[in-house]
C-alpha cells in the first residue's frame, strides 16, 4: 500500500495525535500529497492546518464543516489613533453590536440572500430550505469560537479592519449532509468519487458555501465600514478589500500534475497572491503575497494554529489572564470570561509560525490588534 508524500514546515515539535492522524490520512485512498503548515494543530478526522492532494477522490472532513471560513481586510482614510479615546471604542463596539449579530439577524434586520446565491440550487431540498431560511438569517453574522471582527493599525499608523468568518450553519450541513453519503476508506476516512453525481453534487455545495462565506464576510466589512463612518467620520478604501478563504477543495496543477487540492486552516500562496494571516485576539496580524513553493502545494499558515485545546485553556486561562494579555486592546470586558478559550496564551506564537514558513510568504504589512470585537 503506497502512502502520500508528507511535507511538513513546523513551528515546534509534532504532538504524537497530530502525528497519528496525518499518518492515518497518508495511508487513506488515492492520497498523492500532504503539506503540514506549522500551525497546524487536531481536529475531527483531517487536522487543521493540513493541505491534502488527491488524483481523483474527495475527502469532506479535509475541507471541514466551515467550507469557505477565511479572512478579509478594508483599509480607512484615518489614522488608527482616532480610537484612542475610550469613549469612542465603546462606541464602535455598540455599533457592531448593533450590525453585526453573533448567531442570526433578526426579522427586522435580516435581508434577502443575493440573487447570484439564491437562484444557485442546492444538491438536496433539505439543504434548500436552510438556504432560504437559515442562511438568509445568517448571512453577515460572525459566528463564535475563534471568528472575530478587528480594528488594527499599520506600521504606518493607517487604520485597518480585518473579518474572520464563514459558512456559518449552512456550510456544516452541507459537509454532514455528504459525508453521512461518502463510503468509509480503508482508515475509515469517509472519501467519494469527484467524477461521479455524488462528487459532483458536494464540489457543486461547496463552491456555493464558499462564495455565500465571501458574501458574508464583506456584509460584514460594510457594517463595520458604517459604523466607522458614524462614529469616526472616515470612509473605507474600496481598492483595499482583500478576501481569501482557508476551508475549500479544488482542482490545481502542481509540478505537471493535476491534482484536487483540499485546504483545511490553510491558505492558498501561488507566487504573487495576496493573503492574511491573523495572530490570536490581541496579537499582530499580517498581510501576505505567496512565494509559490510547489512542495506546499502553493499553501501557507492560516492563523496562530492552537496551543491549547478550548478544553485545556478554560482550565488553565483565568479571566485575569485575560484582561491582562489583552491590554491595549479595546474590548468587551463583560465577556472576557467567555474569551478565556480564544485568550493569545492559548494559541501558538504568530511569529514562530512565520519564521516556519518564511519559504511559503513574504510579509508586506504587519499590523497590531486596536480593538477586537468577538461573539462567545
Amino acid at each position: 500500500m503506497d502512502e502520500a508524500t508528507v511535507r511538513s514546515w513546523l513551528a515546534e515539535p509534532m504532538p504524537a495525535a497530530v502525528q497519528a492522524a496525518i499518518d492515518r490520512l497518508a495511508r487513506s485512498e488515492d492520497v498523492k500529497r500532504i503539506a503540514v503548515m506549522p500551525d497546524v494543530h487536531l481536529s475531527a478526522d483531517v487536522c487543521v492546518g493540513v493541505v491534502l492532494a488527491t488524483g481523483g477522490v474527495l475527502y469532506p472532513n479535509a475541507v471541514g464543516g466551515d467550507i469557505g471560513c477565511g479572512v478579509a481586510a478594508i483599509a480607512f482614510d484615518v489614522e488608527a489613533r482616532a480610537v484612542d479615546d475610550e469613549r469612542v471604542a465603546a462606541a464602535v463596539l455598540a455599533g457592531l453590536y448593533a450590525r453585526i449579530p453573533c448567531i442570526r439577524h433578526s426579522r427586522r434586520t435580516s435581508a434577502p440572500l443575493p440573487e447570484d446565491l439564491d437562484s444557485w440550487e442546492l444538491s438536496a431540498p433539505a439543504l434548500e430550505a436552510r438556504k432560504g431560511q437559515e442562511a438568509a438569517a445568517q448571512l453577515g453574522t460572525l459566528g463564535r469560537g475563534n471568528h472575530f471582527v478587528e480594528l488594527q493599525q499599520g506600521e504606518d499608523g493607517r487604520l485597518w479592519a480585518m473579518v474572520h468568518s464563514g459558512s456559518r450553519g449552512i456550510g456544516q450541513a452541507i459537509r454532514d449532509h455528504h459525508l453521512a453519503r461518502c463510503p468509509a476508506g480503508r482508515q475509515g476516512l469517509r472519501f467519494v468519487d469527484a467524477g461521479s453525481e455524488a462528487g459532483r453534487a458536494y464540489l457543486a455545495d461547496a463552491s456555493w458555501a464558499v462564495a455565500y462565506a465571501a458574501a458574508s464576510r464583506r456584509a460584514m466589512a460594510d457594517a463595520l465600514g458604517h459604523v466607522v463612518a458614524r462614529v469616526l467620520g472616515a470612509q473605507a478604501d474600496a481598492g483595499s478589500f482583500v478576501d481569501c478563504n482557508h476551508n475549500h477543495v479544488r482542482r490545481e496543477t502542481h509540478a505537471g500534475e493535476t491534482l484536487w487540492v483540499h485546504r483545511k486552516g490553510a491558505m492558498p500562496a501561488a507566487d504573487g497572491e495576496p493573503g492574511l494571516i491573523p495572530g490570536s485576539m490581541g496579537t499582530p496580524s499580517v498581510h501576505v503575497v505567496g512565494r509559490g513553493c510547489v512542495e506546499a502545494l502553493c499553501s501557507s499558515a492560516h492563523g496562530a494554529g492552537r496551543r491549547l485545546s478550548r478544553t485545556d485553556a478554560r482550565r488553565a486561562i483565568s479571566t485575569r489572564d485575560v484582561g491582562r494579555e489583552m491590554r491595549g486592546v479595546w474590548f468587551d470586558h463583560r465577556v472576557a470570561t467567555g474569551l478565556r478559550e480564544e485568550a493569545p496564551s492559548a494559541y501558538k506564537d504568530i511569529d514562530g509560525v512565520l519564521r516556519a514558513q518564511h519559504e511559503l510568504v513574504r510579509i508586506v504589512r504587519r499590523l497590531r490588534p486596536v480593538l477586537s470585537f468577538k461573539g462567545v
